[in-house]
């Protein structure tokens, strides 16, 4: 069955005496949402195992940093280097830029804007949403505001993070604005996860030349690929095991790199270390003239990986990211590139192959080999005694390593977006039962695969795909830092002395790149471009088409006056057992019931509409997750459960969500019992977590009793705390549920004789068209692309498990 209702954008809810009646009948749940807090907070690290974490890290967050020493100074000087002097200027500016992006603004700063260990530019948008109402679906009330996990601030009416709040919150456009803002930034980190794997392991696979200097570059590339194919093959052991194996990679990586690195400055010019002065950069830039300034580009992938640093922050506790970066990464990159750099003012025209040849016995095998003398004796430097081929195969181990990082990232962010309606629903596969950041995505895995394998494959030349990585990196730095500013105002409340310094060199430093970028973006920078735009219209149309279903329901949605005028029965035959009725509304009666009863004849003998929604918290504990309550008299027997979860909670195959929600049904209906009889009912709540405490032996065997109604009175009564006086004598409560037990028992039971006779799933299967009137870009998005996305994405009953025979769907048109 199919319906079409038609509705206008413009209109409003019409609030008539049928809407007074109905918010008599129908209010919010406010008592069942509850008034104190469990305190539910993340658990401690021991010092030991923050060690691990650490050291686990590596493999996970650094490899993409790490990297970067391969090509850096070849993407550079990609025409070779033309005075000595340039050599100390760029690594002046090396130096200068990992210290002010990685180790300042993101590791001390930006690290600290996580949302309860969550981190991505979708993190620091759900601290906004709740701070501000900027969140563009409208689905979020109080009691929302009540959970443990939703810290929020209050301004002061004057100050300037209130003013700043209004002016965020006074149009619709500033809140489409920081959205759209958003969006651009995971969809370039999601860029970066396919243009690291293909510059990483294409710099690695390209040593292979210094042994084999005639070999073809297409050799080169298939080796690339091969790697490529292994390693997203890998991600479906999750993070957890895939750290451990990478972790002792990336660190003799990095211990290498520093090593090597002090040798050569020892070795070839101790004086390259003068560029720790910021001088040189003036008088780079001074000399360069526009050729100094483009080659920006190339100081710019020294700091690459940085974002995902931050983006993976669900995987590890922020204190172990910043022990590993400032313990060992950083000094050991500072290192390489100062031991890559009096390497280079010595042989300049090495520039090409510039972190092989700095190995020591390096250069000695490439002028052999040119020579045709080895294994001939008589060579200076036989390179049997190099550490040459050990660096190279743990440069290439390394190398697919660094694609780690951008990889976790990109799963971490995608489902925060999925979380907030941003994202089409794809499956999402919970890796570690200890940790519930660690996820993997089965098929935005492949999508990085076949992408990367093209880029790879198309550009085969690692100049180009270095121009495109650059481009990437720094939109996403420029978002974070736009969303920074508003955190530090709304959420941290600093001083705008301060929001003003921080801003101010964010800019300038990122602007300087940007400004870079931009001249080559026809030399490769154009590709992150249009995989973000491409995946940017995925996600704007897919939360565009979510916006307006929601927008659909609340203005179809049908009084409770209407539904109570139909009598107990509804006017219907009421047959045993229960329905679930799925809708996005927490309240009111969705439109798809009233369609659903107009068609058929007949109505279960119990009506449960449950609401599934997202909020901007990173998780919703479990003794907070479901409300209940009733809708209309007892002997309709209708109720609403709304289920709440996080961006971090995953619906796992494990967890039984219609029987998580029959026990929330269950108990309500005997704290109900309970509180029937009190004077002052309107003042009592459910202390959650003491009530789900009590759940074990009040439920058991489908609701059924465990224990005679005095004992059930007695281990329920410290359930019901009064919120005005706490000292409320508890004999009033006692007195009450004794009085209610009989009806409570008869309720249960019939709830019990439901749930045996079946349970039957009801599903809204709602169809979005664009109305005949709208523009042909309208229709191409709704009609075309947003209807796609509905065709692949899974479906509401595979992520709640519910079982196929059990499932009806009922079918409705409307047209936007």
């Amino acid at each position: 069955m199919a319906a079409r209702v038609e509705i206008d954008e413009d209109n409003e809810t019409n609030k008539g005496s049928m809407w007074v009646l109905d918010q008599k009948l129908d209010q919010p749940m406010d008592e069942e949402a509850g008034r104190l807090r469990n305190m539910y907070r993340e658990k401690k690290f021991s010092s030991l195992l923050l060690l691990r974490f650490a050291f686990q890290s590596l493999g996970v967050v650094y490899g993409d940093l790490g990297t970067s020493p391969l090509y850096v100074f070849y993407n550079t000087f990609p025409h070779g280097i033309d005075d000595p002097e340039d050599i100390i200027g760029a690594l002046s500016l090396i130096i200068y830029s990992l210290t002010l992006i990685p180790l300042l603004k993101y590791v001390f700063i930006v690290c600290r804007a996580n949302d309860s260990g969550q981190g991505g530019t979708f993190a620091l948008y759900s601290l906004l949403c709740r701070h501000a109402k900027v969140i563009t679906i409208p689905n979020q009330h109080r009691t929302d505001e009540e959970l443990t996990t939703y810290s929020r601030s209050t301004f002061h009416e004057k100050s300037f993070a209130a003013k700043t709040k209004r002016w965020l919150e006074h149009q619709t456009f500033r809140k489409n604005a920081l959205l759209m803002l958003v969006l651009v930034g995971t969809c370039m980190v999601i860029g970066d996860g396919i243009l690291t794997p293909a510059i990483s392991v294409l710099s690695a696979s390209g040593g292979i030349k210094v042994d084999h200097p005639h070999m073809s570059n297409g050799v080169v590339v298939l080796v690339a690929v091969v790697i490529l194919v292994g390693l997203f093959s890998l991600q479906h052991y999750g993070t957890d095991r895939v750290g451990w194996l990478f972790a002792p990679i990336v660190l003799l990586w990095f211990l290498l790199i520093g090593g090597i690195g002090m040798l050569n400055i020892w070795k070839y010019d101790s004086s390259v270390l003068k560029a720790f002065s910021p001088v040189y950069i003036y008088r780079y830039f001074r000399r360069g003239g526009r050729d100094g300034w483009t080659s920006l580009g190339g100081i710019m992938l020294s700091i690459t990986g940085t974002e995902a640093l931050f983006a993976d922050l669900a995987h590890f506790p922020v204190s172990a990211i910043q022990i590993a970066f400032t313990v060992v990464v950083f000094p050991c990159l500072l290192l390489a590139y100062s031991g890559q750099a009096a390497y280079l003012m010595n042989h300049q025209d090495h520039v090409v192959d510039a972190f092989y040849r700095s190995i020591p016995g390096a250069a000695q095998l490439v002028e052999g080999l040119g020579s045709g003398a080895w294994p001939y004796r008589g060579l200076r430097s036989d390179p049997s005694d190099s550490i040459y081929w050990p660096v190279f195969i743990v440069a290439t181990a390394a190398a697919i390593v660094a694609s780690q990082a951008t990889i976790s990232a990109t799963f971490s962010i995608i489902k925060q977006a999925l979380a907030l309606g941003c994202f089409p629903r794809v499956k999402v596969v919970h890796t570690s039962k200890k940790f519930l950041g660690q996820i993997y995505i089965p098929d935005i895995n492949w999508i990085l695969m076949i992408l990367c394998i093209a880029v790879t494959a198309g550009f085969k030349n690692q100049s180009q795909i270095g121009n495109a990585y650059g481009t990437a990196v720094v939109i996403v730095m420029l978002a974070t830092t736009l969303l920074m500013t508003l955190i530090m105002i709304l959420v941290w409340r600093c001083h705008w002395i301060l929001v003003l310094i921080f801003t101010a060199l964010s800019l300038v430093v990122e602007c300087t790149y940007f400004s870079a970028v931009l001249f080559k973006v026809d030399q490769g920078g154009w590709v992150p471009l249009v995989i973000a735009a491409a995946f940017l219209v995925i996600m704007y149309v897919w939360h565009y088409g979510t916006v307006k279903r929601y927008e659909f329901e609340m203005h179809s949605k049908v009084s409770m006056a209407w539904i109570l005028g139909l009598g107990p029965s509804l006017g219907l035959v009421r047959v045993p057992g229960i329905g679930l009725v799925y809708t996005e509304l927490a309240s009111g009666v969705p439109h798809i019931f009233s369609h659903f009863i107009t068609n058929l004849p007949a109505i279960h003998s119990v009506v449960v509409f449950v609401c599934v929604k997202y909020l901007p918290v990173y998780t919703v504990p479990e003794e907070e997750r479901f409300l209940v309550k009733r809708i209309g008299p007892k002997n309709f027997h209708m109720f609403r459960c709304v289920a709440r979860y996080g961006y971090k909670d995953l619906h796992k195959k494990d967890e039984n969500f219609e029987k998580k929600l029959f026990d929330s049904l269950f108990l309500f209906v005997r704290l109900e019992a309970m509180m029937e009889g009190c004077s002052d009912s309107d003042e009592y709540s459910l202390y959650g977590q003491q009530t789900l405490q009590s759940t074990d032996g009040l439920l058991n065997n489908n609701g059924n009793s465990t224990s005679s109604n005095q004992d059930l009175t007695m281990s329920s009564v410290d359930s019901i705390v009064p919120v005005k006086s706490p000292l409320h004598v508890n004999s009033t409560v006692m007195s009450s549920s004794q009085m209610s037990s009989h009806t409570e028992t008869d309720e249960l039971e019939f709830l019990n004789s439901c749930r045996d006779a079946g349970v039957v799933h009801i599903l809204g299967n709602t169809v979005v068209r664009a109305s005949r009137g709208s523009k042909f870009y309208k229709k191409i998005a709704i009609d075309y692309i947003y209807a796609f996305l509905r065709k692949i994405c899974r479906e509401n009953s595979v992520i709640f498990n519910v079982p196929h025979e059990s499932l009806l769907n009922v079918g409705q048109i409307f047209y936007v």
